[in-house]
């Protein structure tokens, strides 16, 4: 199969009801309403009426609808007003645009480290003298 570096971009419109995990390349909007994970190394575009229920892994996000689960794109999270999103989101980038209904925490990390542990600190505490040491008294 050749390609001619055109992803594909399909279309799930709001009739379209899935259960179970949905897993594409390319490019997707998706309208209707899904019970399980979407995995793609693509972009997903949410449409104003989906609602998603479950966690969605993908390159790029554009969040609209309703969801209740955790996003982690690799680029970017874009969340559009109107949206409803209950779940903690990671990405590289993130943009909220106002009138965004939004319980979980968020993780952005633009410089692409992984997300592990902060580096440790140095011995840095300050030394307090001990008191037959004290100068004064």
């Amino acid at each position: 199969m050749s390609t001619t570096g055109n992803a594909s971009k399909n279309v799930l419109n709001s009739d379209v009801e899935i259960k179970g995990n949905l897993k594409f390349a390319g490019e997707l909007t998706f309208e209707g309403k899904l019970d399980g994970e979407i995995q793609t190394d693509g972009t997903l575009h949410l449409g104003d009426g989906a609602v998603i229920n479950g966690n969605i892994n993908a390159t790029n996000v554009v969040v609209r609808g309703k969801i209740n689960g955790n996003i982690i794109a690799k680029e970017k999270i874009d969340i559009k007003a109107k949206t409803e999103l209950f779940g903690d989101i990671r990405s590289a980038r993130l943009a909220i645009e106002e009138g965004v209904t939004f319980v979980g925490k968020t993780e952005v990390n633009p410089n692409k480290v992984s997300p592990t542990a902060p580096p440790p600190r140095p011995n840095e505490a300050p030394r307090i003298p001990e008191p037959s040491k004290m100068v004064g008294r």
